[in-house]
């Protein structure tokens, strides 16, 4: 009975031990696939359980198709600029080639001294009346009146003008000619008046400067101004002028077109200039939407306060023989 009772407790010694050998050695190396339904691991679903599908809104098409279009931009813009590589224009090309050569972008301080050289500026919108009170006065006061505008008219139509088919095209947009041309031609105009008769160096300038890069040029180079004459005039005032002008006057830019352009010029770019002169004490404002008679007296009242006093004729009594 003793050999049974041993060979029994021994079995149910060994059994778990069999049992725990056969569990853990057969794990590690086990090949099969798992099963539906069997757990993955201790945090996991059972795999019979399906996700949710995805509620994002973002869709593939919306992808696909932004790349399409940067793709399609893209090469608009490489071919364009393998065009513009590629084009040789067939006509000459209108250049300013000797702006670097000018006394504008050359010379470093001023050709005159304010004390050699008088310049008022005279300023106001297109059709302000600035030719018109320029005209008196020459008469009074003895000054040259120089016209930005004309200098630029005349210098497109001289027969081989290099700037003349850039200054057309600057004229006929309405928009501003480069200040270097137009210092250069204010220059030249002045040097001949003052080689004639104008030995005083008396000088209006009509419409200029027109941007404050000419304001600075021109003083920087050529010649500190005295004060800017500003004619104040509403726009409506200056159109019905301009208007009634361009029917005699033959002028291209006197249509209702390149008037609405000039008028958009001027405040974008001349009145900046009125502002810099203005905080410099150097401006002198006169309403211009009266008769020319009225304006030119405020003209004169004011030019009499900053010293500018007309010609004084000296009549001689001669004695008959």
């Amino acid at each position: 009975m003793r050999p049974t009772t041993t060979n029994t407790t021994l079995r149910a010694l060994y059994k778990p031990q069999l049992l725990r050998r056969t569990f853990t050695t057969s794990r590690p190396h086990a090949s099969r696939l798992r099963q539906p339904g069997e757990p993955t691991g201790p945090n996991e679903p059972p795999s019979h359980i399906s996700t949710p599908p995805s509620k994002s809104p973002l869709k593939v098409w919306p992808i696909v198709g932004i790349f399409a279009l940067g793709s399609f931009l893209f090469k608009k813009i490489v071919d364009q600029r393998l065009e513009e590589a590629a084009y040789k224009p067939q006509g000459p090309v209108v250049g300013m080639p000797a702006i670097g050569n000018l006394g504008a972008t050359t010379r470093t301080s001023p050709l005159w001294s304010p004390d050699a050289v008088t310049v008022i500026f005279v300023l106001g919108g297109p059709g302000a009346g600035k030719g018109t009170q320029c005209q008196k006065l020459v008469a009074d006061y003895g000054f040259k009146h120089l016209s930005a505008g004309d200098l630029l008219r005349e210098e497109q139509d001289r027969p081989g003008s290099e700037f003349g088919e850039m200054i057309k095209t600057y004229i006929k947009e309405g928009t501003i000619v480069p200040m270097e041309v137009t210092v250069q031609l204010l220059e030249n105009a002045m040097k001949a008046s003052m080689a004639g008769d104008n030995k005083k160096g008396l000088f209006l300038i009509d419409g200029f400067p027109r941007k404050l890069d000419q304001a600075h040029a021109f003083e920087r180079t050529v010649v500190p101004s005295k004060f800017t004459l500003f004619f104040d005039c509403s726009e409506a005032v200056m159109e019905k002028r301009l208007l009634q002008r361009g029917e005699t006057s033959g002028r291209a830019d006197d249509n209702m077109e390149s008037i609405k352009k000039r008028f958009r010029v001027f405040v974008e770019t001349s009145m900046p200039v009125v502002n810099d002169f203005e905080s410099q004490d150097k401006v002198v404002k006169v309403s211009a939407e009266r008769s020319p008679d009225e304006v030119y007296a405020d003209v004169v009242k004011m030019f009499k306060e900053r010293g500018v006093e007309p010609i004084k004729l000296k009549l001689v009594q001669t004695q008959n023989a």
